[in-house]
């Protein structure tokens, strides 16, 4: 039983291109990876991350490896896992800020004051003086 050669090209071709299709359909499996984890993982980077995962295709994968980090960096509960911490304001600030305070006090009365006067001087000047019209005192 004699297999005809052409059959066997075409069941090597046919092997090429599905070799050929599995490993390209690997390689984007393989850069998304970061991407997943950013999705699985609530990042909010994680539109970013998907992009340079197909920039690194055309960057011979060199920064495929920092976009991993990145991924990874981000923990779902955590955030970036940095604390806040909370500073006290220095006794020098705190009567700075207690100065200030009095100054606005005291600025707001020497308006409210201004206010009135002003009122009473327009009053005056618009009122009746002595019996005489729109007269001033």
């Amino acid at each position: 039983m004699a297999i005809d050669p052409r059959t066997l090209d075409f069941v090597a071709l046919g092997v090429l291109v599905t070799v050929a299709i599995v490993l390209v359909y690997a390689i984007i499996y393989i850069h998304d990876i970061p991407y997943e984890m950013a999705k699985k993982r609530n990042h909010p980077h994680r539109d970013a991350i998907h992009v340079a995962g197909w920039v690194s295709l055309f960057l011979m994968h060199t920064i495929w490896p920092f976009l991993w980090i990145w991924a990874y960096l981000y923990k779902p509960g955590e955030g970036w896992g940095t604390e806040t911490v909370q500073i006290e304001p220095s006794e020098e600030l705190k009567s700075d800020i207690k100065k200030l305070e009095e100054l606005e006090k005291k600025v707001e009365e020497l308006e409210a004051k201004l206010h009135h006067v002003a009122g009473e001087v327009q009053s005056r000047s618009t009122g009746p003086v002595d019996g005489k019209k729109g007269g001033t005192a």
